[in-house]
C-alpha cells in the first residue's frame, strides 16, 4: 500500500477506522472471501474527503454496506474497501418523511418508522441488508420495494461531489436502480411514508420475519435470494425441480430449506459458491431453456 497514501488517510480517518489486510469474511454474511488491501468506515463527512483522496493518488476503491449480497473473491479485493457502515447510521423524521443514513440496517429503519407509527416500510424488516446496498438494487419482499416508498437520494459522484436525485431519475425497476451505472455512491434516503396504526404495523413485521424464518435457511451463512426471479418463473422452484435441492460443491450448497439460496455449511470457498452457481445455472438452461440471472454481486479476485 501506498506509504504516502496511507499518512494522507491518516489526517482524515482515526487508527479505529482503517485496517490492513482485512479479511472480507468478516464483511459479508456469505463469511467467504480474501483480504482487502485496505479496509476503511469513514462518517458521511469524512467520505467525500476520503475519495478525493483515493482518485488523487489513483488508488482504486469499492463501496461496500452490510456486504449481505455479495460473494468476495478467495484472493480478496484491491485498493481500498470503503463500507458505510455504523459511522453512517442517522434517522431523522419531518411528519411522515423519514431520512435515512446509509449505513443503516435496514431493519433498524423499519422499526424505526414503527415506533413513529409510520406505514410503508414493513416489508424491510426481516431483510439483511443496509439502507444504501437496499437502494442501489432496489430491494423488496413480500409485494413492496424500496422504489415505493422512496422521495429523493444523496450520492456522492467519483469526485466526491455531491447530488440529489429524484425517484425518477433513479431508474428503478426490479433489483436495478441506475447508481452502478454512473458509479454513485448512495450516503442517504429520503422516504415517503403514511401514518398508520402502530399495533397493526409491528403485527405486519412480526408476520413477515416469521414467515422469512419458517421459509428461509436463516440458520447458515448466505447472501439471500442467489438468483433474479425470470420473468413468469421463480427461481427456487426451477432450481427444485431440476434436482438440485441439496446439491453440494466443497463448504456451498443449494439449500435443502428452500432451494432459492445457495448457503455455506462450513468452510465454503468463494470458489466453491461462484461454481455452485454455475452448475445450477447450466442445469436449469439445460433442461427449461431459462436463464438464471445472479442476483448475488462478485467482487474482488477469483
Amino acid at each position: 500500500m501506498n506509504q504516502q497514501f496511507l499518512e494522507a488517510l491518516k489526517t482524515i480517518l482515526n487508527e479505529e477506522q482503517w485496517k490492513e489486510q482485512e479479511p472480507m469474511k468478516l464483511h459479508t454474511t456469505f463469511r467467504v472471501g480474501g483480504s482487502a488491501d485496505l479496509l476503511v468506515t469513514p462518517d458521511l463527512v469524512q467520505l467525500p474527503s476520503v475519495i478525493k483522496l483515493c482518485k488523487l493518488h489513483q488508488m482504486p476503491y469499492t463501496v461496500i454496506g452490510n456486504g449481505s449480497n455479495l460473494l468476495v473473491g478467495d484472493k480478496g479485493i484491491r485498493g481500498v474497501v470503503i463500507v458505510c457502515g455504523k459511522p453512517a447510521e442517522e434517522i431523522s423524521f419531518d411528519g411522515a418523511h423519514m431520512t435515512v443514513g446509509a449505513g443503516t440496517m435496514l431493519a433498524k429503519a423499519a422499526n424505526a418508522a414503527a415506533e413513529h407509527s409510520l406505514t410503508g416500510m414493513e416489508f424491510a424488516a426481516g431483510i439483511p441488508g443496509s439502507v444504501g446496498g437496499a437502494v442501489v438494487m432496489n430491494a423488496g419482499a413480500y409485494g413492496g420495494e424500496m422504489k415505493d416508498i422512496i422521495e429523493s437520494v444523496k450520492v456522492l459522484d467519483l469526485d466526491g461531489k455531491e447530488h440529489v436525485l429524484s425517484l425518477q431519475e433513479l431508474d428503478l425497476s426490479y433489483r436495478h436502480s441506475c447508481i452502478p451505472e454512473h458509479g454513485y455512491i448512495v450516503t442517504e434516503a429520503t422516504l415517503c411514508l403514511e401514518r398508520g396504526d402502530m399495533q397493526q404495523i409491528r403485527d405486519t413485521m412480526e408476520d413477515y420475519r416469521n414467515r422469512r424464518a419458517e421459509k428461509q435457511p436463516l440458520n447458515y451463512p448466505s447472501a439471500g435470494s442467489t438468483f433474479k426471479r425470470p420473468e413468469g418463473y421463480f427461481a427456487g422452484k426451477l432450481i427444485m425441480d431440476a434436482g438440485l435441492k441439496g446439491y453440494t460443491v466443497g463448504g456451498a450448497q443449494v439449500s435443502e430449506k428452500h432451494a432459492g439460496f445457495v448457503v455455506n455449511i462450513g468452510d465454503a470457498t468463494a470458489a466453491d459458491i461462484k461454481q455452485l452457481m454455475q452448475d445450477v445455472s447450466d442445469k436449469v438452461k439445460e433442461q427449461y431453456g431459462v436463464v438464471l440471472e445472479p442476483e448475488v454481486k462478485m467482487i474482488g479476485e477469483f
